[in-house]
């Protein structure tokens, strides 16, 4: 397994921010993108039940709908993805299922096997209340969106995480309460333009003895 250089990390991770305006006239080259596609997919998440799906929305149409519920925000239409970040609206018993299934499927194991990480998965699902259980998938989907903008750093990749829009209009416009979801993030990904003055800016935070202590 490769490893990547300690010093180079910490720069890549130093040199991305939060873009605020993109260059629309580049575009992420498909590889890229894959693997980006492949980062959110590859997050972990409690239990391993992945309570999330990511829409790319590609469509010109819908990109100008969502930018006018999002605060008209231009890194909506000109980054050059939009990925919405979405959490399953409540687990179900019908959700572990489905994960066992495919535990029995990648790993090649009985179900027998499973019995009893199924129980103690059903379990949580059945004792948590809808409320409760969004609330749950929620803080989920904010480790796939932490691997969406690493895998991004890494790959030269700028991003910006937004939450700056009408969660209600985004489900309404992308038809997410009908599949089980609701809109939770927004990341945008693309390459900054040259005259974003937020490039330019010096990275604050706080001193690392500050922010990191050891016991």
């Amino acid at each position: 397994m490769q490893t990547f250089d300690p010093h180079a990390v910490v720069e890549r991770l130093g040199w991305r921010y939060a873009t605020k305006k993109f260059d629309p006239g580049r575009k992420i080259p498909a590889d890229r993108w894959a693997a980006l596609e492949k980062a959110m997919i590859l997050a972990p998440s409690s239990y391993g039940l992945q309570p999330w799906r990511f829409v790319v929305v590609n469509d010109a149409t819908l990109r100008a709908k969502l930018r006018a519920v999002s605060w008209n925000q231009p890194q909506i239409t000109d980054a050059s993805h939009l990925v919405v970040f979405c959490r399953r609206a409540a687990m179900t018993p019908a959700d572990v299922e489905r994960y066992v299934q495919r535990i029995v499927d990648v790993r090649a194991v009985p179900a027998a096997a499973l019995e009893q990480y199924k129980n103690m998965m059903l379990g949580t699902v059945k004792g948590l209340s809808a409320e409760q259980s969004g609330a749950w998938n929620g803080r989920q989907v904010y480790i796939a969106l932490g691997f969406f903008l690493s895998a991004a750093a890494m790959l030269g990749i700028d991003a910006c995480p937004m939450e700056g829009f009408d969660g209600a209009k985004y489900d309404e416009i992308l038809g997410l309460p009908a599949e089980g979801y609701h809109a939770q993030v927004v990341a945008t990904a693309g390459y900054r333009a040259p005259d974003d003055e937020f490039g330019k800016m010096a990275k604050v935070r706080f001193a690392d003895a500050d922010v990191v202590k050891h016991r």
